[in-house]
């Protein structure tokens, strides 16, 4: 079947959307405009440092130091493990890149025009809930600058209970850090590229600031570097395995969301090396750093101190002179301004989407991010962090939900589709649509996402304390590779035996790019035997990635008779 086989569409406006399809198409959720198509390869790479530096990644890594790994060794696996998902992130981005659309369209091509909805709806509620947690340290950021700044705040009368992870003085950092997170939420995801360069530069003096400072304090590396692993044997194999596994499963969010930030690529092969290079680089580079300030606090106070605001505070806590509450202010501030960015890109702009998706005739993405904010206030996320261990579990472990949707995903764009993706049917209700399936819901998708979950299901409830065998905790290890291998090998093998009316048998059908009806000026299809689509003169000069124009049309929301 040929690339454009199918009848000729016609461009339609939103305004002309009727009926039940106004409950899956707006503007957003659209392929992006070629204005808005404004990162490129230098943004991406520069994306992942910044992305990269966060507060919780200063001590991400070091889990397995604590464990007994040497501190080399906790890297190479955090690394390795990056290395891996990478790869992931890459794939599963790919239909991002080419068409422009977000993660929650996508699964309309997997799981149905309206099955989508509950994968969409899912990540939602784990980007709002971990946007409350990402506050909460942006808010302990705030504090130590205020503590800084007000040595009477350290002194107000805590009202917030055993179960709260803030203080009464905490919470007002939080609450400033809410406040100016929502300020930012006002600007156009595209315009913010130069903000991600900005946080690159923030993050490597506040990190080089701080690594000077507490190495100094701490009398030199030479102590830090020498250590060694206290674990030998087979202890120590299964742990380097665990902690590889973990360094790719502990990015599985990032995976699961790859398309919504590579659809803003000016070119489809723009994300590529930043995910490839620039990902694996940048978490090695955070990772390196928080081990060498972590392992400083042991030899400064006697204690292994992870955390690196609560390291800052007590730095100006057991001297608090001018110049080290001058230092702990500037710090802290660079911290909250890279942990503003980080919530923004890793949970906001997902939740926006994923609520775009969900209800597109009320909600756009902008309204989703603030939808976001107030639910993730909402929650009480002090609470969690504070009083609800077993839930902090649940949320790590959630990885084997994600890599089933990944799973399922990534075998349909490149098994089923063979990279093609007829976009009007991603926005109707008409039974006649490639992704209505079954009343809008692909069951072969859903059965394969059960069945890629069932395997690792008894590991993720002992991983919240139900107690199980060795063999089970050790096969829990592979949980997010498990997840990806099954859920995809069993929706292809459900595909083969029921095939969909989307499913292509043989050659690559991706197009080089994807440019939306009005943006076009002439579009000429060679052949309907898999030949490529070619727009003679895009009047806004959009490039395919050899540099020729060369596009496949995005079609409109309805098709000729």
């Amino acid at each position: 079947m040929g690339l454009f086989s199918r009848p000729t569409l016609v461009a339609k406006g939103a305004e002309e959307v009727k009926g039940k399809d106004i409950w899956l198409d707006n503007d957003d959720l659209r392929p992006l405009k070629l204005k808005d198509r404004t990162w490129t390869q230098l943004t991406y790479f520069t994306f992942w440092f910044s992305a990269a530096a966060t507060v919780s990644n200063w001590y991400g890594a070091s889990a397995a130091q604590a464990l007994g790994l040497s501190m080399w060794e906790s890297l190479a696996c955090s690394f390795g493990g990056q290395c891996l998902i990478g790869v992931i992130i890459t794939l599963n981005g790919r239909s991002g890149a080419v068409y422009h659309v977000g993660f929650p369209i996508l699964n309309r091509s997997a799981f149905g025009v309206f099955g989508a909805w509950w994968p969409t709806f899912n990540r939602a509620v784990m980007a709002i809930v971990w946007n409350g947690v990402n506050a909460v340290q942006g808010g302990q950021c705030i504090y130590v600058m205020l503590h800084a700044i007000f040595p009477s705040i350290a002194n107000i009368k805590d009202t917030m209970g055993t179960g709260s992870a803030l203080t009464s003085a905490g919470m007002i950092g939080f609450a400033v850090f809410w406040l100016v997170t929502c300020f930012f939420l006002v600007i156009p995801v595209p315009k913010m590229k130069n903000l991600v360069y900005a946080k690159l530069v923030v993050f490597i003096i506040s990190a080089l600031a701080m690594l000077g400072w507490t190495v100094s304090k701490a009398g030199g590396l030479g102590p830090v570097a020498r250590q060694g692993s206290t674990v030998h044997g087979s202890e120590k194999s299964w742990l380097i395995v665990r902690f590889l596994m973990l360094g790719a499963a502990n990015c599985a969010t990032f995976a699961s969301n790859a398309p919504d930030f590579q659809r803003y690529g000016s070119r489809s092969k723009d994300p590529i090396l930043g995910n490839l290079v620039g990902f694996p680089l940048a978490n090695l580079v955070v990772a390196l750093i928080g081990n060498i300030v972590g392992a400083s606090s042991q030899v400064i106070f006697g204690e292994l101190v992870w955390n690196p605001i609560d390291f800052l505070d007590m730095l100006q806590t057991t001297d608090y002179t001018a110049a080290n509450r001058a230092g702990c202010f500037f710090i802290a501030l660079m911290f909250a301004y890279c942990a503003i960015f980080s919530s923004i890109f890793e949970n906001s702009l997902p939740a926006g989407n994923d609520l775009a998706a969900l209800c597109p005739k009320y909600i756009s993405i902008r309204k989703g991010f603030f939808i976001c904010a107030v639910v993730s206030f909402a929650i009480n996320p002090w609470y969690l962090l504070g009083s609800a261990s077993i839930f902090v579990s649940f949320l790590a472990s959630y990885q084997i939900f994600l890599s089933s949707i990944t799973g399922v995903l990534l075998c349909h764009y490149y098994l089923i589709a063979r990279g093609y993706l007829h976009i009007p049917d991603l926005f109707t209700s008409n039974k006649a649509g490639a992704y209505y399936y079954s009343k809008g819901w692909n069951i072969r998708a859903y059965i394969a996402y059960v069945i890629g979950v069932v395997p690792n299901f008894y590991g993720f409830l002992n991983n919240m304390g139900v107690d199980a065998p060795i063999g089970v905790t050790k096969f829990y290890y592979f949980a997010y590779w498990v997840g990806i291998f099954v859920s995809g090998a069993v929706y292809w093998g459900l595909c083969k035996a029921y095939p969909p009316a989307i499913m292509y048998d043989k050659g690559w059908m991706e197009p080089k790019n994807y440019i939306r009806p009005e943006e076009d000026e002439a579009v000429q299809v060679l052949d309907a035997q898999g030949s490529d689509v070619e727009a003679v003169g895009s009047g806004n000069g959009a490039e395919g990635s050899d540099g020729e124009k060369v596009i496949a049309r995005v079609a409109g929301f309805e098709k000729a008779d």
